[in-house]
């Protein structure tokens, strides 16, 4: 089932076209691997599901993208409200200088989800043992969150982004500053989590986009190449360009 839709989606920094009529249509519950050379386009596409392109003051987008058939580029579409619907984790691993609770509570404060305590400590444990951290952390959870390691730290920004119980789940190359444990784990945990979330995954590694996605988009200079099934991608691709980004004899 279609879960993302994206329809003629054009993105221009000042004169400088970064994306070109994008069509892809992303299925729910399902991981999305995007990947291509530096500066194709891949983040700052998976920058406008979220409208934090919105944040740049010269970066012009247009077309259509339905997340839920409601388009999010509509004027009208509360920003806040989508952002609740579509957690980020980046590249860089960047929990708050708080406490690991506090940043786990932080989210579900801010939208109201609780009524007590007792409540948002269910909320905290939860989303901890999803994002498979709970047996690391909680005899510490009012210890600093930037005392943990950097797979810890990658594991809590992810805890944190689901505490909300987003729709969607947006990373930004999340392992790219792990070592290869701590990239195992979040890899294992990005396939328990497609049971509940929709994620894309913005990945500089091919071999990673072919261990966790069910499809894969490839982009190039702007351009979405080709758009699939993962296997085929990989094993198949119908264009040129891509076997030779994946063959390696580019990028």
């Amino acid at each position: 089932m279609k879960k993302i839709n994206a329809k003629n989606v054009n993105v221009a920094y000042g004169s400088k076209q970064a994306l070109f009529d994008i069509n892809i249509d992303i299925e729910e519950k399902q991981v999305t691997a995007l990947i291509g050379p530096s500066g194709c386009g891949k983040s700052t596409f998976l920058r406008c599901l979220n409208r934090m392109n919105d944040v740049i003051d010269i970066c012009k987008v247009t077309g259509e993208i339905y997340i839920n058939d409601f388009n999010i580029l509509d004027k009208n579409c509360d920003v806040v409200r989508l952002r609740e619907k579509i957690g980020m984790v980046f590249q860089k691993p960047n929990p708050f200088p708080k406490t690991i609770y506090e940043n786990i509570a932080y989210g579900p404060t801010i939208h109201g989800m609780t009524q007590s305590k007792v409540e948002m400590d269910e909320v905290v444990e939860t989303s901890l043992k999803k994002a498979a951290l709970w047996n690391e952390v909680k005899d510490r959870l009012h210890e600093i969150g930037t005392g943990l390691s950097g797979g810890q730290q990658q594991r809590l920004c992810i805890a944190r982004a689901i505490s909300v119980r987003p729709e969607v789940i947006l990373m930004d190359e999340p392992c790219s500053a792990l070592d290869p444990i701590a990239t195992a784990q979040i890899e294992e945990l990005i396939d328990e989590l497609k049971n509940e979330h929709t994620i894309i995954i913005v990945t500089h590694s091919m071999a990673q986009a072919a261990r966790v996605s069910q499809n894969t988009g490839f982009f190039h200079l702007g351009n979405l190449i080709e758009y699939g099934l993962t296997d085929k991608i990989f094993k198949n691709p119908e264009n040129q360009k891509t076997q030779d980004y994946i063959t390696g004899r580019f990028g």
